[in-house]
């Protein structure tokens, strides 16, 4: 086995942290050591199951080796017809026993046009029987997750598989991979909105931008707490655009621990100053009085 010094880029500890994969960073540090995939398995004593769950976490966060871009879907949909439906429940094992499956999982019958769809899963989009399974559970639970005591719609269920489709994810590992993925950032979104004292609604599209990209920022949580409390003192209450700006500049000026804030401010503050505010703070302070006269 290959031991050689890694230098890991500080994009890469980010992803690697916000994934929580204790594995995927064992099997990433192995394979930037100059390791052949094929020999971890054994070098790293993980089964394969373990292993696969690993490589998948890498590829969901860009950082497998010589990893191609991700496959797009191009072209028009085929129409599937009332008769390719028929020919798939009366032939074809597979198809009849994913459509008892959905039935169950979802507590209805299925019609006509959601058992087309059903069948664009399995031939557009060549998923398996398991992971369509494995889609529509985490469908389920991100309605649930959302407020909705109802289970999602094959359309909805059908957006979310042309994205999986998209991010290459295409086995029960890969999936399997992504939610935990997911379930780490949901997880860290709802302490970011108690931190914001948002409670009783989900964040808007856009609010959510905002906060996931100052989790990709790979700020600690306390110093997310820091800019809320500047934006409250400073503007009343909070306001998404000023704190973005201030943890901007933070993140320009590598300041992502709470320390590394407080040194950066004490540079800032000239000898003898008292109660001055940083420059993150007084450009964004500029930006928003400039937004309001116009």
């Amino acid at each position: 086995m290959i031991t050689d010094a890694v230098a890991i880029p500080q994009s890469d500890v980010r992803k690697l942290l916000s994934a929580a994969s204790a594995d995927a960073a064992l099997l990433y540090i192995f394979l930037n050591s100059g390791n052949r995939p094929e020999e971890a398995g054994k070098n790293l004593n993980m089964s394969e199951a373990r292993l696969g769950c690993a490589g998948a976490t890498l590829r969901q966060l860009g950082l497998w080796p010589e990893q191609q871009p991700s496959h797009i879907l191009s072209g028009e949909r085929p129409s599937y017809g009332e008769a390719d439906v028929l020919k798939a429940m009366d032939g074809d094992v597979d198809f009849r026993s994913l459509y008892g499956e959905v039935q169950r999982l979802l507590g209805r019958s299925l019609n006509t046009e959601e058992l087309k769809i059903l069948l664009g899963f399995v031939r557009y989009l060549g998923l398996s029987n398991d992971v369509i399974s494995v889609l529509i559970c985490y469908c389920k639970e991100r309605a649930r997750q959302r407020g909705s005591s109802r289970n999602p719609s094959l359309r909805t269920i059908e957006k979310e598989a042309y994205a999986w489709a998209e991010r290459g994810i295409d086995t029960v590992e890969a999936a399997a991979a992504f939610i935990q993925t997911q379930n780490v950032r949901n997880s860290r979104l709802r302490r970011l909105m108690d931190q914001l004292q948002i409670r009783g609604r989900s964040l808007t599209p856009a609010e959510e931008r905002y906060a996931q990209s100052w989790l990709d920022m790979g700020f600690a949580e306390e110093v997310i707490a820091m800019a809320y409390e500047r934006t409250c003192l400073n503007t009343g209450g909070l306001n998404w655009a000023y704190m973005n700006k201030i943890l901007q500049r933070w993140h320009e000026q590598n300041l992502h621990s709470a320390e590394a804030v407080q040194s950066g401010d004490r540079k800032q503050v000239p000898k003898g100053a008292s109660g001055q505010l940083g420059d993150a703070e007084m450009e964004a302070i500029q930006q928003l009085l400039r937004k309001r006269e116009g």
